[in-house]
């Protein structure tokens, strides 16, 4: 199969987390209004596809992913008829949106949970998952990724429900025919108002073994991590085909559906992404940013490069013949990637920024950027553990006190890798809210927006926007990021990252040094003569000209041969 046939091979994704983008109607939440406000931006950048974070309506326990109406706008982010103008204002500057399918679970205050809890013999009841007491205890022993019991005692009725994630969010028992039609006429409803396909939420976790049985224990822990028994469960291949023919088949739009799958092997991903099989477009993993996780996210480990690379790189391989991943840095889970991945040092900064961005992007795959991730937005200075809104922090704080554990350590590891770094709002200028709002931010801006930030970048030669903005270009441009093979070199050195793309006709070479030491590289005479596509520091030779490559810190290049 060629491998440029289908439109979002070549494409680039812009990810806006509604809240942090841009707030129009000064409440200090960003908005609907703000991201029409902001289109140009997006195509000044050059992005195809937009994805949007959740805006349905929700008590917002989880920031949006509990939700309680599917067909609708929650009146935080705006109305309706603004998702429709902004359905029409991508459109008509070439992009298409992709909407955030939550479909794992619901809010408790959906009207079908608050149907199900009603009484046992509710038609809705087995639309969620209720077990009994187990010896006066939880049904099992699986914890929560939100910390605590997976499972909630309902008092009315007697039963626990399971919630992998906070309490407000049940899971939906997608054994049940009738809650997957239900989800099926949602999702066409949206295609109906001229959405363009779905981003689809820990979409691995819908098919769970019926026996819920527990989880292998681990010694001084109540609830443990039940990932292995919860990802790719045994109907999830079935339910993702019925999915595509019960939602998509027979419309003549070119729709996009990629997959979100936390834990899916490199196996898996193939037989998902397949074309022929007919399931989703892409998978998105968590390989490559789980490699700083020690025991749980919150064992904070630090960089490994040479373990991160080798983990992009063995995705490369494996996906080479079959199949397709989402390439990506940042997104509102993960922290800033100029903080983690690269080096925050303001004399650093953009150079890292750059370099990250040219190594992503020269892959095989399709390329994610995050909102601000095209200016390099770097982690915020978290001082205290008060100033942590996401639930997830939030919890684990709790746990940190109440199981006694060392404050600082939990704090240090905190400002690592919360998803609060990536949820302060977007630097649009050097104003005292960075042009975000007119009223106070619902959470602070950072500090370095004074010098960071996109008034002082777009347009501007040698900046990290404009380095995004011309590799966004060159994929349109070149097919090779697309259709070239991929061969990693220098696969065990942890500072320089290089790989090269082949066609029958051309070959790419992406070398980039991951460090402040000067650095030279051994390319032989095979690269004579190839051009430059793009460099991260000016005065880079246009051409090769010898086999051995000089290298400044953080310097990042594309060659292109043929």
């Amino acid at each position: 199969m060629n491998a440029i046939d289908a439109w979002w091979k070549q494409a680039v994704v812009y990810q806006i987390y509604p809240r942090s983008f841009a707030d129009a109607n000064g409440d200090g939440i960003g908005d609907l209004g703000g991201i029409l406000e902001h289109l140009d931006h997006l195509q000044t950048l050059g992005v195809d596809v937009v994805w949007l974070s959740p805006i349905y309506p929700s008590p917002q326990a989880d920031n949006g992913y509990d939700i309680s109406d599917y067909q609708d706008v929650d009146p935080l982010f705006g109305t309706l008829e603004q998702l429709d103008r902004l359905i029409t204002g991508l459109h008509e500057r070439g992009m298409t949106l992709l909407m955030d399918l939550v479909v794992n679970h619901t809010s408790d205050e959906h009207p079908w949970f608050a149907a199900a809890r009603s009484s046992r013999d509710d038609p809705k009841r087995d639309w969620y998952l209720w077990r009994d007491a187990r010896d006066g205890a939880e049904p099992n022993n699986w914890g929560s990724f939100f910390s605590g019991s997976a499972w909630e005692l309902d008092a009315r009725t007697g039963q626990y429900y399971l919630h992998l994630f906070d309490r407000k969010q049940p899971d939906l028992n997608w054994e049940n025919r009738q809650v997957r039609e239900a989800v099926y006429a949602m999702m066409r409803w949206w295609l109906d108002r001229g959405v363009d396909g779905f981003r689809m939420d820990v979409i691995n976790f819908l098919s769970k073994e019926q026996d819920f049985a527990d989880a292998p224990p681990v010694a001084g822990e109540r609830y443990v991590n039940a990932f292995a028994m919860i990802a790719d469960g045994p109907r999830m291949h079935e339910f993702l085909q019925e999915m595509t023919r019960e939602v998509f088949q027979g419309r003549d739009e070119q729709y996009l559906t990629v997959g979100e799958m936390p834990g899916v092997t490199t196996q898996e991903a193939v037989l998902y992404t397949d074309p022929a099989r007919h399931e989703v477009d892409m998978v998105f993993q968590f390989e490559h940013v789980s490699i700083d996780h020690g025991a749980n996210k919150w064992d904070y480990l630090g960089l490994d490069r040479v373990a991160l690379k080798q983990s992009l790189h063995r995705w490369q391989v494996a996906l080479a013949e079959r199949g397709w991943n989402s390439l990506y840095w940042d997104n509102h889970d993960q922290p800033r990637a100029v903080s983690r991945f690269g080096d925050d040092d303001p004399a650093y900064w953009a150079a890292s920024a750059k370099a990250l961005g040219t190594i992503l992007h020269g892959m095989r795959g399709t390329p994610y950027v995050y909102q601000g991730e095209e200016l390099g937005m770097r982690n915020f200075p978290f001082a205290s553990p008060d100033q942590f809104r996401d639930v997830e922090a939030v919890n684990h704080w709790k746990d940190v006190l109440a199981q006694g554990r060392d404050q600082g350590a939990a704090l240090r590891d905190m400002r690592a890798v919360a998803r609060d770094n990536a949820r302060t709002p977007v630097q649009w200028d050097a104003t005292a809210t960075a042009g975000f709002t007119t009223g106070t931010p619902w959470l602070p801006v950072n500090p370095d927006h004074t010098w960071l930030n996109a008034a002082a970048q777009v347009g501007q030669d040698g900046s990290v926007f404009e380095h995004y903005r011309a590799l966004i270009r060159l994929r349109h441009e070149h097919a090779i990021f697309a259709d070239g093979d991929f061969a990693g070199v220098l696969e065990n050195d942890p500072e320089l990252w290089a790989f090269t793309r082949s066609t029958d006709t051309q070959r790419m070479l992406v070398v980039a040094n991951c460090g402040r030491t000067p650095r030279e590289i051994e390319l032989g005479d095979g690269w004579t003569g190839a051009r430059l596509l793009l460099g991260t520091h000016e005065g880079t030779a246009d051409e090769l000209r010898e086999g051995r490559l000089g290298l400044a810190a953080w310097d990042a290049r594309i060659y292109l041969l043929g």
